[in-house]
C-alpha cells in the first residue's frame, strides 16, 4: 500500500537543523524527493550528501526566506529538477523573545521578516505551480505561541498566530484547485530555536525550561508525515501537539 509519500517532491526551508533536518530525513527513508533551502550552505549539502548516499534523492540550495526571490529560485529548482512540486513546508523560524519594554526593535523585524513574510514568500513561490497542477499540500509552521500568549513572548507569538490565520485564509482560498493545507503547532521540540533568544533573563528561562521537557525533533517529522500520508482526499488542516509534560 502507498504511503502517500513515496515519489513526492517535498520542498523544505529550515532544513539545515532541527524540525526541518529531522523532517527531511523521515519523509527520504519514507521515498520523498527532498529539496532543502536554509541559509547554512554546508550543513545543508552535509545532509544532502547523507540521505544521497543513502538512497534518496535530495537537493540543495542556499535560500534565506527573507528574500522572495531566494525562496522563488529554490522552489523553482525543485520544479526544473523534478519536474513538479507536490509539497511546500514552510518551516524556517525564529524565536528570540524578551518583555517589550527592553525595546529590541531590531529583532522584532527580523522575526517578522523570517516568521511572517518567510512563509508568505513560500506560499507566493509555490501556488503558481499548485494552481496549474490542480494539486499540492502546503504545510506552515506555527506553535503553541499561535494559541497562547506568555511575557516575553508578545512579538514571536504574534507572529505565529499570524501563520495560523494565514494558513486558514489559505485553505479556504485554494480549494478550487484541489491544494491541501496543514499548520502544526509543536511546543518544546529539541532545536536550535533557544538560541535565538538574546535578552540574558529571557534566555536563562527558554533554556531551562526546554533542558527539562523537549522531546526530539522527530516528533514534528511523524506529523508532518501523518498529514502528507493521509488520501488526497482528507486535509489535515491543524494539528497542535506538545510533550506530555508540558502544561502551558
Amino acid at each position: 500500500m502507498s504511503n502517500n509519500i513515496e515519489g513526492k517532491v517535498v520542498v523544505i526551508t529550515g532544513a539545515s537543523s532541527g524540525l526541518g533536518e529531522a523532517t527531511a530525513r523521515l519523509l527520504s527513508a519514507q521515498g520523498a524527493t527532498v529539496v532543502l533551502g536554509a541559509r547554512r550552505v554546508d550543513r545543508l549539502q552535509s545532509l544532502a550528501d547523507e540521505l544521497t548516499r543513502n538512497g534518496g534523492k535530495a537537493l540543495a540550495i542556499t535560500t534565506d526566506v527573507t528574500h522572495c526571490d531566494q525562496v522563488k529560485e529554490l522552489v523553482d529548482a525543485a520544479v526544473q529538477t523534478y519536474g513538479r512540486i507536490d509539497v511546500m513546508i514552510n518551516n524556517a523560524g525564529l524565536m528570540p523573545q524578551a518583555p517589550l519594554e527592553r525595546l529590541l526593535i531590531d529583532e522584532w523585524e527580523r522575526t517578522i521578516d523570517v516568521n511572517i513574510k518567510g512563509v508568505l514568500y513560500g506560499i507566493a513561490a509555490v501556488l503558481p505551480y499548485m494552481k496549474q497542477q490542480k494539486a499540492g499540500h502546503i504545510i506552515n509552521v506555527s506553535s503553541v505561541a499561535g494559541h497562547k500568549v506568555g511575557p516575553g513572548s508578545a512579538v514571536y507569538a504574534a507572529t505565529k498566530h499570524a501563520v495560523r490565520a494565514l494558513s486558514e485564509g489559505l485553505r479556504q482560498e485554494v480549494k478550487p484547485y484541489n491544494i491541501r493545507t496543514t499548520v502544526v503547532s509543536p511546543g518544546a521540540v529539541a532545536t536550535e530555536l533557544p538560541n535565538s533568544v538574546t535578552d540574558p533573563d529571557t534566555a536563562e528561562r527558554i533554556h531551562k525550561f526546554y533542558e527539562e521537557m523537549a522531546i526530539p525533533a522527530d516528533s514534528f517529522a511523524r506529523v508532518v508525515a501523518f498529514a502528507m500520508s493521509q488520501p488526497e482526499d482528507v486535509d489535515v488542516n491543524e494539528v497542535l501537539f506538545r510533550p506530555t509534560s508540558q502544561a502551558l
